[in-house]
């Protein structure tokens, strides 16, 4: 078991009050995986699960690298979601077997991002969509936040100056769509396409 797993298994009782901040973010990204057609849908970074009850058609695997994050999110298993303890960086799913894969807030807390990246892009069929909700730090006041508080992050297990033009793995996909969310448009939902 790696630190970051280790890190999230302990924090995992503080993910309601997460979930709380994050819940206007997450109901933008809902409604835009909700308006795709139904489809095999991958989850990475599915934390504690309280939004899977909110996916409407899909057929969900959702997977985590933290036992007690998977733990909590057991109770929203149905017939159309799975859960699986697994890491992004290395998905042991055959090529091009998903429809959409959803990331949110994970990019930021992984420790490859493009290693991330190639394994989606090699699970994604082609025309398959990539929904991804995470902060990036923006040309303005928060830009200097981000980088003031980037030396204790790493305590936190995620880079707090996180840069869009950096995620070079992004390079790969089309980009579908962009909706700036939060204060001083912190926050992004990105949607892109497997060509």
């Amino acid at each position: 078991m790696h630190s970051t797993s280790t890190f999230y298994n302990r924090i995992s009782f503080l993910y309601p009050a997460i979930n709380y901040f994050l819940k206007g973010q997450r109901k933008a990204l809902i409604e835009e995986v909700n308006s795709a057609v139904p489809g095999r849908l991958l989850e990475i970074g599915v934390g504690n699960g309280s939004h899977l009850p909110l996916y409407a058609g899909h057929y969900v695997t959702g997977i985590d690298i933290s036992a007690a994050m998977l733990s909590k999110a057991q109770r929203f298993t149905c017939d159309n979601v799975r859960l699986l303890l697994m890491d992004g960086e290395a998905l042991s799913f055959p090529d091009a077997c998903f429809d959409y894969v959803v990331m949110s807030h994970v990019l930021a807390v992984t420790r490859d991002p493009d290693k991330l990246l190639a394994q989606v892009y090699r699970v994604l069929k082609p025309g398959g969509k990539l929904f991804i909700l995470n902060h990036f730090t923006p040309a303005n006041w928060l830009g200097y936040v981000d980088r003031a508080f980037q030396p204790f992050s790493s305590l936190l297990h995620f880079r707090s100056s996180f840069y869009l033009q950096d995620v070079k793995g992004l390079q790969r996909f089309s980009l579908l769509k962009q909706t700036e969310l939060g204060t001083g448009s912190y926050f992004k939902l990105l949607i892109f396409c497997k060509p």
